[in-house]
């Protein structure tokens, strides 16, 4: 059981769907009435799909039945998959397939942790699916990050000690959960932004396979 497990988020990690989520919430928005900006965006970063509607209710101060709270989720949702009907290979984030196929052909063992409900589509869409030998997302826990659950399931399923596996996050509340879990925390983005992950690079063109190395080492 000392082997290592690499966990990857999917949404800023993987591939940069924020753009298409930020459309839809957009669209949902100016339908009931209000703007939604770019920054505003930024607060829905690794969040589950019915705490974003609740944060931008609370943004256009409108309430809602939870009729209506149910029909605008799936509209969101509806609108989101249309957006994405048409991704490929090109919307990978550069150098990724470069670290999982490293991590693959030294058998190490991979999981995808998401709050997405659409990341196995999203992965066939894109042509990396076979990487993964576990996809835990917002279809299988009910805690959103910061909660550790997604990580710790992921552990599981890979049957690899929470404290032996590495964790990919572009998201404050990921590093949160990462952290949570005992894992090793890697920061994707903006080192102001994710201070409390581990290691933070800006894209995955910033590691090397010597530094994965060291990782598998440890």
């Amino acid at each position: 059981m000392n082997k290592k497990g690499f966990i990857f988020d999917l949404d800023g990690v993987i591939v940069d769907t924020a753009k298409y989520h930020y459309l839809a919430w957009k669209k949902l928005a100016n339908q009931l009435g209000f703007e939604f900006t770019e920054e505003q965006n930024e607060l829905f970063k690794g969040v589950s799909r019915k705490r974003c509607l609740e944060i931008l209710l609370e943004i256009g101060n409108r309430e809602a039945t939870k009729e209506e709270f149910d029909t605008w989720m799936i509209d969101k949702n509806v609108d989101y998959l249309e957006y994405i009907k048409n991704m490929d290979a090109s919307e990978i984030l550069p150098d990724v397939p470069k670290i999982l196929q490293f991590l693959k052909e030294n058998n190490v063992p991979i999981a995808l942790g998401s709050a997405s409900k659409n990341a196995q589509p999203i992965l066939e869409k894109v042509g990396l699916l076979h990487y993964f030998d576990t996809i835990v997302d917002g279809n299988n826990v009910t805690k959103a990050k910061p909660d550790p659950e997604v990580f710790l399931l992921a552990a599981k399923q890979l049957n690899v000690l929470p404290e032996n596996c590495v964790v990919f996050e572009d998201a404050v509340a990921g590093v949160e959960a990462a952290n949570a879990a005992n894992m090793v925390s890697i920061g994707i983005g903006d080192n102001k932004v994710l201070t409390e992950a581990q290691f933070n690079f800006v894209d995955f063109t910033e590691i090397n396979t010597d530094f994965i190395k060291e990782l598998l080492e440890k």
